[in-house]
């Protein structure tokens, strides 16, 4: 194990240095900390040293722990996998504990030796919990560098003292935002937030002169020290009861009770503030122990961390096909989605030629990429100078013989097969032989399209989430003649943007609108059905979905889901199924309520575009039922519309990978995070209990429900979506 190394130097000061193998940053492994403390052992013990530097030998600090780790712990713990969680942590407690007293002597605090950490950059979960039992933090001047602890967007929470540090440190109301949102600040923010403590140009100079001069009471933590309030107040002062009754109500308003992690960590930092500093680290232990036991947490870093990173550097990747970085991209419309695929290949350092049918259309694509940048000035995110540079890898034409020289070409233009095989046909006489040459239609037949192609093995989809440059998803679609480079060009292209791909097969819908739409459809049959659409909404948003499945509807267009319906239904002719929810939406487009965009939809809007309420003539077409369904009812059937699509699109083969079906359901429409995906939430029920549901549904609410063939299977065989199928495993 050298993941740490110890040199003192001729001053006395012991320059311990982290630095992993093979990592671009470094992770706590669980072998490490026993070299950790027997290193600080050595420091407290040896007279001749004088105090420590802890720091890195990358240009970043840390960026947290191994979470393999706690995979393998629960594995290896046999019948007490509490316990051994427990025992790992409170063991990482009694280091870091050792490292913050430093030696010094329990009664007077005094005989201790400084312990400081030098950030050369990024510094984020254990990577800051390390820092916070330090006695001073000293972090490079480097704007670019994150400094936070952004557990709670796994679906963990500091559990390494973080939690009782910052609360301590900063109060409730300072560490909210930090610990219950999860943000990462820029360091001399990270200063002003008081999170560390100086931002100077020689992080490892500056700690090693503190530690040479440093003071007894230095070494003194505010909580280790006699007298010590709480900034803001303590739970039971009057001041404290009030900022944790406001960051409970903050809690329960952002998550509606769906994230088990946001409670635990609110309890651990409660429960935490009521004792002494020790007992403290316990509770915390004790919290971060129960939610790494909840299986919601287990699906959720398994899929928000170790699979979206999987898939973010090649899981899916054709293994034999070399380096296919995009250097000049063509971009077909000028629309919102062709100025958003220009904008965020620009902002990759790609040069990007726009077109458009005119230059006043290309010109106002490239337009909202110089919007986007004005922003950013204003916000102090953007210089003038990345803003130039920026607009000049974007060449906006109407001009298609600019194209040439293009390494890829992604068609952004109007969803009709007969404009975008034209388009396609005088683009290819102009592109280079080897250029690929992607659609980002969301709903045709990607076999189909590459029809107009004389190059059907480079034609493939790049299906984008709208606003481009805020979605992290991007659906590569394979059709059914698309080549190994292709996919190559299409996940390497994606990789540049800083996105997440998943890789599906083509399939009418592909894999997240086929999802999406059951989810929208199954909202708006409830409508049909006298169900209040508040109940509707608030139902999913119980379920940690970001919106619920009528205001979505407003916010992609009631039209829009009107042409896809009458476009669906001509494509299958007599094996449509006739869906309650396109009376609705027809009737609604007959009535002009088209959404978000025409300020009328299932909303009622102001001037200023911000809805005021449910459209309250919707009723006179559908009246309220006098019975209501129970909250329950509404959630599973709007959790079981999406995931037996997935199952179905698993079963047929759409989805290659069950990592890529949770990841792209979190990332491109908000499924229930919590959960850990459609695949992870039926693991987490038990197939058989899901088959049961589902003819329980299918039973009282039509076929649409009924059990996929492939879970049935599932179900009596007592499989796990993850046990059957879990690529990770299938590699060992």
């Amino acid at each position: 194990m050298t993941d740490f190394t110890m040199n003192v130097d001729a001053d006395g000061v012991a320059i311990i240095t982290w630095d992993v193998p093979d990592k671009s940053m470094n992770i706590l492994r669980v072998e490490a900390l026993a070299l950790i403390e027997e290193m600080i052992d050595q420091v407290l013990s040896d007279d001749s040293i004088k105090g420590a530097v802890i720091t890195s030998a990358k240009d970043s600090f840390a960026a947290g722990m191994d979470l393999n780790v706690l995979g393998s712990i629960r594995e290896k713990s046999g019948d007490e996998p509490a316990q051994a969680m427990f025992d790992f942590t409170m063991n990482g407690h009694r280091i870091l504990r050792k490292i913050e007293l430093a030696g010094m002597d329990p009664k007077t605090k005094k005989g201790g030796k400084p312990i400081a950490a030098a950030l050369p950059g990024t510094a984020l979960g254990i990577g800051l919990e390390v820092p916070l039992a330090c006695h001073r933090i000293f972090c490079a001047d480097n704007p670019k560098a994150k400094i936070g602890l952004p557990e709670i967007m796994i679906g963990i929470f500091p559990g390494m003292g973080g939690t009782t540090r910052l609360v301590r440190k900063l109060g409730a109301v300072g560490a909210a935002p930090l610990l219950l949102e999860g943000k990462t600040l820029e360091p001399k923010k990270a200063k002003g937030a008081g999170m560390i403590d100086e931002v100077v140009e020689d992080p490892v100079a500056a700690a090693k002169e503190w530690v040479l001069n440093a003071t007894d009471a230095d070494l003194v933590k505010p909580w280790d020290a006699k007298g010590y309030k709480m900034p803001g107040g303590a739970p039971y002062h009057p001041a404290g009861f009030m900022n944790y009754v406001g960051a409970s109500a903050m809690v329960n308003g952002k998550t509606q009770g769906a994230f088990p992690a946001a409670q635990a960590l609110l309890s651990a930092a409660y429960e935490g503030a009521l004792v002494d500093f020790d007992t403290a680290l316990r509770i915390e232990a004790r919290w971060f122990t129960h939610i790494l036991m909840n299986p919601s947490s287990s699906a959720m870093i398994r899929s928000l961390f170790l699979n979206k990173e999987a898939l973010e550097k090649g899981a899916v990747r054709p293994k034999d096909v070399a380096d296919q970085s995009v250097k000049k991209i063509g971009v077909l419309g000028a629309g919102m989605m062709g100025a958003g695929i220009s904008l965020v290949s620009a902002q990759a350092g790609m040069e990007v030629v726009l077109i458009d049918r005119d230059q006043d259309a290309a010109d106002k694509g490239k337009a909202y990429t110089e919007a986007y940048l004005d922003k950013g000035i204003k916000r102090g995110k953007v210089t003038a100078e990345k803003k130039e540079a920026m607009l000049g890898r974007i060449t906006a034409t109407p001009d298609l013989d600019q194209l040439k020289g293009c390494d890829l070409i992604i068609e952004a233009v109007f969803e009709d097969p007969g404009v975008k095989a034209e388009i396609t046909q005088m683009v290819e006489a102009i592109i280079p032989e080897d250029c690929i040459f992607a659609s980002n239609t969301s709903t045709l037949p990607i076999s189909d399209l590459a029809k107009a192609s004389v190059r059907p093995d480079q034609f493939i989809g790049i299906h984008f989430f709208s606003p481009v440059e805020k979605m992290f998803l991007v659906e590569i679609i394979k059709g059914k003649e698309t080549g190994d480079r292709a996919v190559a060009k299409a996940l390497d292209y994606v990789r540049q943007i800083r996105k997440t791909p998943i890789v599906v097969n083509d399939a009418r819908f592909f894999y997240a609108n086929r999802c999406i739409i059951p989810y929208i459809n199954e909202g708006l049959r409830m409508i049909t059905e006298g169900v209040s659409p508040v109940l509707i909404d608030n139902a999913a948003r119980q379920l940690g979905f970001p919106v619920g499945p009528i205001q979505l509807n407003d916010e992609t267009s009631i039209d829009l889901g009107a042409k896809i319906a009458r476009a669906t239904k001509a494509a299958m002719g007599d094996a449509y199924p006739e869906n309650p929810s396109d009376e609705l939406i027809f009737w609604m487009e007959e009535q002009g309520r088209l959404g978000r965009k025409a300020n009328a939809g299932f909303f009622d809007y102001d001037e200023k575009g911000k809805r005021t309420g449910h459209w309250k003539g919707l009723q006179d077409k559908y009246p309220l039922a006098d019975d209501q369904p129970e909250l329950t009812e509404v959630q599973e059937r709007l959790m079981f519309a999406q995931v037996l699509e997935a199952v179905r699109a698993l079963e047929e083969g759409v989805l290659e990978d069950i990592r890529e079906g949770d990841v792209g359901a979190i990332l491109g429409w908000g499924f229930a995070p919590w959960s850990g995906g459609p695949l992870s939430w039926l693991d987490i029920l038990g197939t058989p209990y899901a088959a049961d549901r589902c003819d329980q549904l299918a039973a009282k609410y039509g076929a649409r429900f009924a059990c996929p063939p492939l879970l049935r299977e599932m179900a009596d065989k007592g499989q796990s979506f993850y046990g059957r199928f879990d690529a990770t495993k299938k590699a060992a």
